[in-house]
C-alpha cells in the first residue's frame, strides 16, 4: 500500500519498520514532527528529552543494551549533543543507532544555516541524506544495517524541504529485530584513555571501509544522459532541483551518502564528462572533499554559500544552452518563484499570537528601559517591532550565562536594568546551569522565566514541567519554584504576566536586590487555554484619542482605522491587556467595536 507522506512521517515509518525499540528527542523544527509520529507506534517507547545532549545519550545507552535506536533534533541541536557523539563515534554500536540531523538551509524557524556534515566529518561518522519521503524512509532502514555492519553511529541529514514535502511511499511491515546480546565490555565502551587510544585505530580502519563500500553502494547512483557533455554532482533535495531544472539533459552523479564520499566513482563520472558541477545546500562540503581528491569540479564559484537553491537558479547559474532544453524545462528558467498575488498584498511581520502572556511581561520591560539578554522560544519575538525589548539572543539557555558575564564587564548598577528572560522548557533545557552559574558566581541577576506551560515555538510539546508525556500520559512534574531554591535562589517570586502593576512593583524589588532573583511569570500560552477567554473586546472610537500606546502592544487584534484603534475580531480573543494600558478608557470587556 501506498501513502502520501511528509519526510517526517516517513522517517518515523522506516523507524517502526525498521524494529526500533527507543526513540529520545528534544523538538525542533524542521524535525520535531518525527517523534511526534514516532510516538504512534506503540511497539517504540518514545520520550521528549529536556535537551539534544541527554536524548542522545539516552539513546547511546539504548543501543549499547542491544536495542535499534533513533534519536531526532534539528541542526543546532546536534552542537548540544556534540559532547557524546564525539566519544560515541569511539565506542561504536550494539544495537543500531541512528541520528536525524534536520538541517535548515533558508533559516525558516532558526538562528543560523549550520550544514551538519562538517560535524559528521569531525566526528568521523557517515552522513545518509534522502532526497524525498520515500527515500527518507528506505534509507532509513538501511542506516540502520550500515550502524551495525559497521560499528557505528550513523547521521541522517534531511534539511527542511525533505521534512515537510510529501511523496507516496510504500508501505512496509515491521521487521521482527531482536534485541542483540548485551556484553560488559569496558575495553570498547569504557572510554579512558588508554581504551580510547585503542578505539581509534579502529575508528579510522572503518572510515577506510566506509569509504570502500560506498562505492558499490546502492545510495549512490549516476543517471547518465544521452549526452554525457554536462554532468550534475548532487544530494538530498538538491537533487530534486536538478532533475526539475535539467531533467535528462545532464548526467546526474547522485549521493545518498555525503561522507565518505565515492573517489573512484566520481573519478569515473567526472573523466566521462565535457564539465561537471556540483549542486549541494549549503556548504561546499562534496565540492571541497572532491577538489581535495585531485578531482576538477565547478560549484560555490557559481552558487550561493547562503539558503536554499531552486531549479530556476540552477539553470540560471548553470548554462548548457537553451537549445537543449524542452519547452517544459525552458519554462523553469523564466518562471517566476512563488504565488502571484493581484495588488499589494499586506504584509505580516512575525508577531506574538493574540492573547500572548509574553505580551504583557515585554510591555512591562520596555516601560522600566530595561536591558533584556534573551534566549530561544515564542518570546523571541519581543526583538521585533513594536515591543522592540530584547537586547541578544544566541541559543537555547544562554540567556542567564549572557547577562552574568555583561555584569561581570560593566559592575552592578549595570546589573540593576539587566534581566535575562528565558522560557520553561528552555530553562530546563539548558538554563539550570546557568543559574547556577550566576548563584556560584554571586552574581545578582534578575532572572524571569516566561513559563507558558508548554514547548509552544515548535507546535506545544511537552517538556519536564508540564506533568505529561509525547503520549500524553500523565508525568512527575517539575516545580520551578523548589527547583531554583535548590540551586540556591532565595529570592523567587510568582506573579501572572497580565498583572502589569504587581509585575512592574515586582521587577523594580528584585532589581534592586543585592542577590540573584528569579521571577516566574506565569500564565499557559493561548493557544492551550482558550476556555479562560471572553468576547472580543470593545472599542469606544469617540473615547479613543489616538495614542496609540494599546498598538505598541503589537497584537494583531487590533488595528488603526484613520486615527483611532478598531478590533479585529478575528483575531482579538478578550484577554484584556490592551484595556490595562488604555488610559482614557476607551477599550472594554465586550462584542467588538462600537
Amino acid at each position: 500500500m501506498k501513502k502520501l507522506l511528509t519526510g517526517n512521517e516517513a522517517i518515523a515509518r522506516g523507524a517502526w519498520e525498521a524494529g526500533v525499540t527507543v526513540a529520545a528527542a528534544y523538538p525542533g523544527t524542521p524535525s520535531t514532527e518525527i517523534t511526534e509520529n514516532v510516538a504512534t507506534y506503540s511497539d517504540i517507547y518514545a520520550e521528549w528529552s529536556p535537551n539534544e545532549k541527554v536524548a542522545l545519550e539516552v539513546g547511546i545507552g539504548a543501543s549499547i543494551a542491544g536495542a535499534r535506536t533513533l534519536v531526532c533534533m534539528k541542526h543546532v541541536g546536534v552542537n548540544v549533543a556534540a559532547d557524546p557523539l564525539f566519544t560515541f563515534a569511539y565506542t561504536g554500536v550494539n544495537g543500531g543507532l541512528v541520528l536525524v540531523s534536520a538541517d535548515d538551509p533558508g533559516m525558516h524557524s532558526s538562528q543560523n544555516e549550520q550544514d551538519t556534515r562538517h560535524l559528521a566529518r569531525a566526528a568521523k561518522v557517515p552522513v545518509i541524506e534522502p532526497s524525498d519521503s520515500s527515500e527518507a524512509k528506505e534509507l532509513l532502514k538501511l542506516a540502520f544495517q550500515i550502524s551495525e555492519d559497521f560499528d557505528t553511529p550513523v547521521i541522517f541529514r534531511i534539511t527542511t524541504r525533505v521534512a515537510h514535502s510529501q511523496t507516496l511511499v510504500e508501505l512496509g511491515e515491521r521487521e521482527n529485530f531482536e534485541l542483540k546480546e548485551y556484553k560488559k565490555d569496558p575495553l570498547k565502551y569504557v572510554m579512558v584513555p588508554a581504551y580510547g587510544r585503542a578505539r581509534h585505530v579502529v575508528v579510522e580502519d572503518r572510515k577506510a571501509r566506509l569509504a570502500q563500500f560506498a562505492e558499490g553502494s546502492e545510495l549512490n547512483t549516476i543517471e547518465w544522459a544521452e549526452n554525457k557533455a554536462v554532468g550534475v554532482i548532487t544530494n538530498g533535495i538538491s537533487y530534486q532541483y536538478a532533475k526539475e531544472a535539467f531533467g535528462e539533459k545532464v548526467s546526474v552523479l547522485k549521493l545518498g551518502m555525503t561522507y565518505p564520499l565515492p573517489k573512484n566513482l566520481i573519478s569515473k563520472f567526472v573523466e566521462t564528462c565535457e564539465q561537471v558541477y556540483v549542486a549541494e545546500e549549503l556548504e561546499p562540503f562534496i565540492e571541497n572533499e572532491i577538489k581535495a581528491m585531485g578531482i576538477k569540479v565547478t560549484g560555490k564559484e557559481l552558487l550561493p554559500t547562503v539558503g536554499e537553491l531552486s531549479a530556476k537558479m540552477l539553470q540560471e547559474k548553470i548554462k548548457i544552452g537553451s537549445d537543449d532544453l524542452t519547452q517544459a524545462e525552458a519554462a523553469v528558467a523564466t518562471e517566476e518563484v512563488g504565488y502571484q498575488i493581484e495588488g499589494n498584498a499586506p504584509i505580516r511581520p512575525p508577531v506574538m499570537c493574540a492573547g500572548c502572556p509574553h505580551r504583557g511581561a515585554y510591555h512591562v520591560f520596555r516601560k522600566l528601559k530595561l536591558k533584556v539578554a534573551g534566549d530561544i522560544g515564542c518570546y523571541t519575538l519581543g526583538a521585533m517591532a513594536p515591543l522592540e525589548s530584547i537586547d541578544t539572543c544566541i541559543c537555547m539557555g544562554a540567556s542567564i550565562g549572557n547577562a552574568l558575564g555583561m555584569e561581570k564587564a560593566r559592575g552592578k548598577d549595570f546589573a540593576k536594568k539587566l534581566i535575562s528572560v528565558i522560557g520553561d522548557s528552555t530553562f530546563l533545557h539548558s538554563g539550570v546551569t546557568g543559574l547556577i552559574d550566576m548563584v556560584y558566581n554571586q552574581g545578582i541577576g534578575t532572572v524571569v522565566i516566561l513559563d507558558n506551560s508548554t514547548t509552544a515555538m515548535t507546535g506545544h510539546q511537552h517538556h519536564p514541567g508540564t506533568g505529561k508525556s509525547v503520549t500524553e500520559q500523565p508525568a512527575p512534574q517539575i516545580d520551578f519554584v523548589k527547583l531554583v531554591e535548590a540551586v540556591g535562589i532565595k529570592r523567587v517570586r510568582n506573579v501572572d504576566p497580565y498583572d502589569l502593576e504587581g509585575l512592574e512593583e515586582i521587577m523594580k524589588e528584585e532589581l534592586e536586590a543585592e542577590e540573584p532573583s528569579v521571577v516566574i511569570a506565569k500564565r499557559a500560552c493561548a493557544l492551550i487555554d482558550k476556555g479562560s477567554w471572553t468576547n472580543p473586546i470593545s472599542i469606544n472610537a469617540d473615547a479613543c484619542v489616538g495614542c496609540r500606546q494599546c498598538i505598541r502592544l503589537g497584537c494583531p487584534g487590533l488595528a488603526v482605522s484613520g486615527k483611532k484603534t478598531v478590533c479585529n475580531e478575528t483575531q482579538c480573543i478578550g484577554c484584556g491587556l490592551c484595556i490595562k494600558v488604555c488610559k482614557f478608557g476607551a477599550i472594554k470587556v465586550g462584542e467588538g467595536n462600537e
